[in-house]
């Protein structure tokens, strides 16, 4: 296992785009998901309204560690982006470093909780996600939380087939290839993600597992509502509210999982 990050990653990421990614248009949706589990995971954590100590692992630039931190928790960020810590530095409330998921800079049983919004995804190889969901586990302590976020195996297929870019031949390859084995190697630099793994929704608690995690449960962020064409009702916080009730709904059962975009698979030991 190597603890370099793959340098077509690197260069997606050096773009700059994901600090504002999940702030505008339908990425939205991710983002507000994620904060109503995740704020529902940390209060059920914390009873008694304490600040937890979160370690986000794969923070990016900061979208997530900044509303926690705005919430009150005490938030540590490492990112193998050096942009990203640059910009997550500058956030209110927020310690950042330079970090890999697969080799964490933190005591044993240090933390609350540990985040992986992100890592998982750029990490093809089942042994270096293995050993980022270990790594998370010996960071938090005895009853901590462990939460990863996945990509559903087929979100890229629905994805290019809306925005068109399935209709290009060389994505279309890709494409069809990430749905048979899970792996995303873009042949361009165009429309598409970079590399990347995109999980069946029943593979990351077999991960979680092997891993010495004790699952919890899973949510899916954005159920089918991000196929619904629904972008234009998420601009209005009345209906917003709406659609955000619905999915909590739907969020955790078995037969929809997979149609989410993204999923949360929580985890202690």
């Amino acid at each position: 296992m190597t603890k370099s990050l793959a340098p077509e990653v690197l260069a997606y990421y050096d773009r700059g785009q994901e600090a504002g990614r999940l702030l505008r248009g339908k990425n939205q949706l991710e983002l507000w998901r994620t904060q109503d589990v995740l704020r529902r995971l940390l209060a059920a954590a914390a009873p008694d309204g304490r600040a937890l100590r979160v370690l986000d692992v794969g923070g990016g630039a900061g979208v997530h560690a900044e509303w926690l931190a705005a919430d009150g928790h005490q938030v540590e960020l490492l990112d193998p982006v050096p942009l990203h810590v640059e910009q997550a530095s500058q956030l209110p409330g927020v310690t950042a470093t330079l970090g890999d998921a697969r080799e964490l800079p933190a005591a044993d049983a240090s933390v609350d909780v540990a985040l992986l919004l992100g890592p998982l995804y750029h990490l093809p190889e089942r042994a270096d996600r293995l050993r980022s969901l270990t790594e998370a586990r010996r960071v938090v302590r005895p009853g901590g939380l462990v939460v990863a976020a996945t990509i559903n195996r087929f979100a890229g297929l629905y994805d290019t087939m809306r925005s068109g870019a399935y209709f290009e031949p060389a994505n279309r390859a890709a494409t069809d290839a990430c749905v048979a084995t899970g792996e995303l190697r873009p042949a361009t630099d165009q429309n598409l993600f970079t590399t990347a793994y995109f999980h069946l929704a029943d593979e990351v608690p077999a991960e979680f597992t092997e891993a010495g995690l004790i699952v919890h449960g899973q949510y899916g962020l954005e159920g089918a509502a991000w196929l619904l064409g629904i972008e234009e009702r998420l601009d209005d916080p009345a209906q917003r509210a709406v659609v955000l009730d619905a999915l909590r709904r739907a969020e955790s059962e078995p037969s929809l999982l997979g149609i989410s975009g993204h999923l949360l698979t929580v985890g202690s030991h």
